[in-house]
């Protein structure tokens, strides 16, 4: 597209390039034609950081017209000053950055003390589609003009801006410097009316509407891409994510600690959780769940893998063992515990002091060390005494003998004592194993008095499905067994298996496989074999309208499944390979909370029961098919 100016036909570039020159000029003239009347608004106005960027674009432009400008002196003139004002406007606005107690008022303050604390507002700052057109922006605030007026010389500007401009700077006009009051001044309606019905784009990121600037404040309320910061993080988040910001993702939401009910924010979660005193530990010698709060206490006195030493340390024994393994210890090297007791006791009597160590143990010491300590110190208070009053006192070798004998008397009895422990928890190992016996028998009677009230309906619950499929997909063999149940009472004992094809199954991939197998039951002597009668398969549907997928299979007593069984479980089983295509369990509510129901309904028929008439296997889908497995 072309413009044709005088003959001559200019390209969208040059016609860009010739605007460009023509505001900067008029920008240098309202800039310099009197800069003592003016220049303060000008400043005023571009000390924002958008005005500054606008600034540093129009140094540009004039640097690249540079040559141009220099043919005339009055123009080369003009640029040098402007530079310099720009540089001037561009430190003030870097300062005002650095110290942000300091508003952009500071700087006019110093000639104009009447600058409001709030800024009117300026002209509209949207991006046009196309571009504005100069005749419609604000010389003063450079911008699309807003409620535009009209000076009686010709020149448009916001009514905020020239209003302002005449009360800070003098009633002239700052375009060419004519005098001009505020009661000149009259509204351009067709100036407005022609600016609020050009395009602009959403300024929100991301939002691609375009409408009329008359329509931008209505969407704006309406846009899906609004922002607005988040209370908590102060992170600027979209408005219509901002609950579930909010709740979900902010780094800043508060918490409260389940064990402890004390509160905190996310980002500090894991801090807490490694010192909250009620949370879950493991211990980290015998790894039993404890509160953190009862984990030094578990591990001085409770733990009986936790690290130890010997009751007789304080005397000389080196050991260290588990706590489970002191009893043992002390059983163990109960003589050589005496001999460490009977030298120490020798060293006390030559010495004539007690050890520090011995007075060392406190509190804190076994009920045994106690024991220990309070013998020895006992041995050694006279004779402690006697060697205060009187260095040279003769020693007294039957009285420390006879301690020793008392010690050693101790000895002997808590060794009796440890004994007696050890086989009263031999004791109580073998009644602890023998019920653990008895309830593992009286689960089972459980499990074979509930089979046996099945009366041939069972309906098995196969849990976490979920897991199953994923193996099938890994292509690994699943293969799951349900428990028995009887027919009646009396009646065969049954069970069903599942096989989840995989993939790479050859004429089978990708199925689900049913099959019955029979087992040994309580009334087998009882009972008429092979075992013969009706078997229902389904696998239900569990959403409202329960169409089950269901097939029904006749027993054929020529083969080994329906035999008498030899062991627990007759390895031979009879039913579908292709029972149903794991592709059907979607499209019906077949599983729901993770579990897929399986119902078996057997009709047994003995020997002197009438045959039922009809076909031996009922009409079915045509992917199935009934083999003996």
């Amino acid at each position: 597209m072309t413009f044709r100016k005088k003959n001559r036909k200019f390209s969208r570039n040059e016609k860009s390039e010739t605007f460009s020159r023509q505001r900067c000029v008029h920008y240098k003239n309202f800039c310099f034609h009197k800069p003592t009347h003016y220049s303060h608004a000008v400043v005023a106005a571009l000390l924002t950081r958008k005005r500054v960027c606008r600034l540093r674009l129009l140094m540009a432009c004039f640097e690249s017209n540079k040559g141009s400008l220099e043919e005339d002196s009055y123009e080369g003139a003009a640029f040098e000053e402007l530079s310099g004002c720009a540089l001037i406007m561009l430190e003030k606005e870097r300062e005002s950055l650095l110290s942000p107690s300091e508003s952009p008022g500071t700087f006019i303050s110093s000639t104009s003390s009447s600058f409001p604390a709030a800024a009117p507002l300026q002209g509209y700052d949207v991006e046009f589609d196309p571009p504005l057109e100069s005749k419609y922006e604000c010389p003063i605030c450079l911008m699309a003009l807003r409620n535009a007026v009209q000076t009686p010389c010709g020149h448009r500007f916001c009514k905020n801006c020239i209003e302002k401009s005449i009360r800070d700077t003098g009633q002239r006009c700052p375009v060419d410097n004519e005098m001009l009051s505020e009661d000149q001044l009259f509204p351009d309606n067709f100036a407005k009316r022609e600016i609020l019905s050009l395009t602009v784009r959403c300024p929100n990121s991301g939002c691609v509407e375009k409408m009329e600037l008359r329509h931008l404040e209505i969407h704006l309320g309406q846009c899906l891409f609004a922002t607005a910061p988040c209370p908590q993080c102060l992170q600027s988040v979209r408005k219509s994510h901002l609950e579930e910001h909010t709740t979900v993702e902010c780094q800043r939401r508060p918490m409260s600690c389940p064990d402890c009910v004390a509160s905190f924010v996310y980002e500090e979660r894991e801090l807490h959780e490694q010192q909250c005193p009620f949370a879950n530990v493991k211990c980290q010698y015998c790894e039993m769940d404890l509160i953190r709060d009862q984990m030094e206490s578990h591990c001085d006195t409770d733990c009986p893998k936790a690290p130890i030493a010997c009751n007789f340390s304080t005397f000389g024994c080196k050991e260290r063992m588990q706590r489970h393994n002191l009893a043992q210890h002390m059983q163990e090297f109960t003589q050589m515990h005496m001999r460490y007791m009977a030298e120490f006791l020798r060293d006390l009597s030559i010495n004539g002091t007690t050890p520090k160590s011995l007075w060392a143990l406190g509190s804190s010491a076994s009920p045994e060390d106690q024991g220990a300590a309070a013998s020895a110190s006992a041995s050694s208070g006279p004779r402690g005494s006697v060697s205060c009053s009187s260095n040279c006192a003769p020693s007294q070798p039957s009285e420390e003998m006879q301690r020793i004998r008392e010690m050693d008397g101790r000895l002997v009895k808590q060794d009796h004592q440890l004994r007696e422990l050890i086989i009263f928890k031999e004791t109580q190992a073998g009644q602890l194993a023998e019920l653990r016996r008895r309830v593992s028998m009286l689960e089972d009677t459980v499990k074979e008095l509930e089979a046996q009230q099945c009366r041939g309906i069972f309906i098995w619950r196969l849990k976490g499905f979920s897991v199953h499929l994923q193996n099938q997909e890994a292509c690994l063999p699943v293969v799951e067994h349900s428990p028995g149940f009887y027919t009646g009472c009396p009646g065969y004992k049954l069970c069903l298996r599942l096989h989840l094809q995989t993939p790479n199954a050859p004429r089978c991939s990708n199925y689900i496989s049913l099959f019955v197998h029979t087992m040994q039951g309580a009334f087998d002597g009882q009972l008429t074999w092979p075992f013969q009668g009706t078997i229902r398969l389904a696998i239900l549907d569990q959403g409202p309208e329960g169409q089950h997928h269901m097939e029904v299979m006749e027993t054929k007593p020529d083969l080994q499944a329906f035999q008498k069984p030899t062991i627990q479980r007759n390895p031979k089983g009879f039913g579908y390979v292709t029972f149903m295509h794991l592709h059907q369990l979607n499209q019906r509510a077949f599983v729901k909370d993770d579990t897929l129901l399986i119902r078996c309904e057997v009709t047994p028929r003995f020997d002197n029961m009438p045959h039922r008439e009809g076909p031996t296997v009922q009409p079915r889908g045509h992917e199935a098919s009934v083999s003996r497995d």
